[in-house]
């Protein structure tokens, strides 16, 4: 599997660099989320702007990823420049349970805004 990860202080940049993310790929993708997972990436943006055809193992990856942040912080996913890809999440309803964002800057922003609210509760609830 070719992919890039940008690891910078607040997040983490994971591009996917194939065109299909299928059942041969989805095994190894959801390896290397479980291992940043545990390098402690807080919050995790998903780029799937390479990626043509994603199939049911892709979105069971991509729901992995999807869950072990629930507890880390954020999960976003971009780049979905696919009619194909775009209509299969909202066919799956995935739409209503996954963080959507056009592109990876709009997602740093995103994930920055989640930080600093993160940060917000946490102190009014010390105080």
């Amino acid at each position: 599997m070719k992919y890039s990860v940008d690891k910078q202080d607040r997040y983490t940049v994971f591009q996917i660099q194939e065109e299909n993310l299928n059942s041969i790929i989805a095994p190894n993708l959801k390896s290397e989320f479980v291992i940043l997972s545990n390098e402690g990436v807080s919050n995790l943006i998903l780029d799937l702007s390479q990626v043509a055809y994603v199939d049911s193992s892709g979105l069971s990856a991509i729901l992995t990823a999807d869950r072990l942040w629930k507890q880390l912080g954020s999960f976003i996913l971009t780049g979905i420049h696919n009619e194909n890809i775009d209509k299969l999440i909202k066919i799956s309803k995935l739409d209503s349970i996954l963080t959507i964002v056009p592109t990876v800057e709009e997602s740093v922003e995103f994930v920055l805004m989640e930080e600093v609210e993160r940060e917000l509760n946490l102190e009014g609830e010390e105080n």
